[in-house]
């Protein structure tokens, strides 16, 4: 039986900002369907990493690849990456005067799902407000998931969607995620997606299929979520011994 191509490849990924090199040979693939969970201490290249599949400035590929669907993405714009279907929560996203949330769904088309997917996120009294414009980490952390929800990536890559959040949004918020990713794309594909924690508390909410932990930039052991996690609760961002 032929394997089915990735929906994410990574192959030996170097990513420099400027001159400094902050990814070195990172391999990594994520079939449809699957949700997979980046650990590492604070430098380590997470977020890098998911800038790097996004396509955002100022960090530059400096060798290997990246291909979404077995296309090769490394050569297109951050605009052309999205309406292949890549999509990001972001760890840290402007504040916008004057666009609303009400306003942005439009903009997009999707005002049809903001009701629904706003109420799961306790933020629809929010609809009329400035985007991040006065929101607690909390809330933006809520809005970042709903803007992804609505924007419907077929790729969805979560930038620390729990940190800041309190217990009860964490939940919601990692609920909101795993019925999204679970749920086809509008055209019927599985998504897939990348998510990146250090609290570990959306572990509890989501259906995550692998782990990694990245170390300066390399990526250094793998293996199955929770008992990654625990590992790193234990030990720190070690490599587990074999059994």
């Amino acid at each position: 039986m032929t394997k089915a191509t990735p929906l994410l490849e990574v192959r030996d990924l170097c990513v420099a900002v400027g001159d400094k090199p902050v990814l070195n040979s990172i391999s990594l693939k994520v079939a449809p369907g699957e949700l997979h969970v980046l650990l590492g201490p604070n430098g380590s290249g997470k977020s890098s990493l998911l800038a790097a599949i996004m396509g955002l400035p100022p960090w530059r590929i400096t060798s290997g690849t990246i291909l979404l669907d077995g296309t090769p993405i490394d050569e297109m714009s951050l605009f052309e990456r999205a309406q292949l279907g890549i999509g990001m929560a972001f760890q840290r996203p402007p504040s916008l005067e004057g666009v609303s949330l009400n306003s942005f769904a439009k903009s997009i088309d999707a005002h049809s799902d903001l009701d629904q997917a706003a109420e799961r996120l306790n933020l629809t009294a929010f609809l009329q407000r400035d985007l991040n414009v006065g929101f607690s980490g909390g809330e933006i952390k809520r809005w970042e998931v709903l803007k992804l929800i609505l924007q419907d990536p077929h790729l969805a890559l979560f930038d620390e969607p729990e940190s800041g959040v309190d217990l009860e949004h964490v939940k919601a918020i990692g609920t909101a995620i795993q019925q999204f990713m679970a749920r086809p794309d509008k055209t019927g594909r599985q998504r897939a997606g990348l998510v990146i924690t250090h609290t570990g508390l959306i572990l509890a909410h989501v259906d995550a299929s692998h782990a990694h932990i990245l170390q300066s930039g390399e990526l250094v052991h793998s293996g199955p979520p929770t008992e990654l996690f625990q590992h790193v609760q234990s030990h720190g961002y070690s490599v587990p011994l074999a059994s």
